[in-house]
């Protein structure tokens, strides 16, 4: 499998201003620019997208390994923090930590914790980024 995704760029680095598109269409022509990626600005930055990738991806996996254990989630909301920091004098994501919470009925919180766990390892975005980027969990069920 393979998926396609297109970059823009025009002008300076701090001035300039690009677009972002990918193979299904649901960004297409998106805005990003310096300021959307290290201020305020309009528009996304491709930490933001990895964040965003790596939280449709984790809920995915944690759904599928729900469904293998015999599970089916009502519902999983995950949002991801994904941490930025100077290594070596440049912008390097240094860490990015999953908090979700899960309706699952008829589950005990130590299987669920497990199931989370599994999926959080075995999630493709996560197996991208590790190890040299910690990923942490923290995996709850919603009451």
């Amino acid at each position: 499998m393979q998926r396609k995704a297109s970059a823009r760029w025009q002008g300076s680095t701090q001035e300039g201003k690009g677009t972002l598109s990918v193979q299904s269409g649901t960004l297409k022509d998106t805005p990003y620019s310096f300021k959307a990626r290290f201020a305020d600005g309009r528009g996304t930055n491709p930490e933001e997208l990895i964040a965003a990738a790596h939280a449709g991806c984790f809920t995915m996996a944690l759904s599928f390994t729900l469904n293998n254990a015999g599970f089916t989630a009502d519902a999983i909301d995950t949002e991801v923090q994904l941490t930025m920091d100077p290594v070596d004098g440049k912008p390097t994501i240094t860490s990015v930590h999953l908090t979700t919470r899960a309706q699952v009925p008829k589950i005990a919180a130590a299987k669920f914790a497990e199931i989370a766990s599994s999926a959080k390892v075995n999630c493709v975005v996560s197996r991208a980024l590790s190890p040299s980027i910690t990923v942490t969990l923290d995996a709850a069920l919603a009451s």
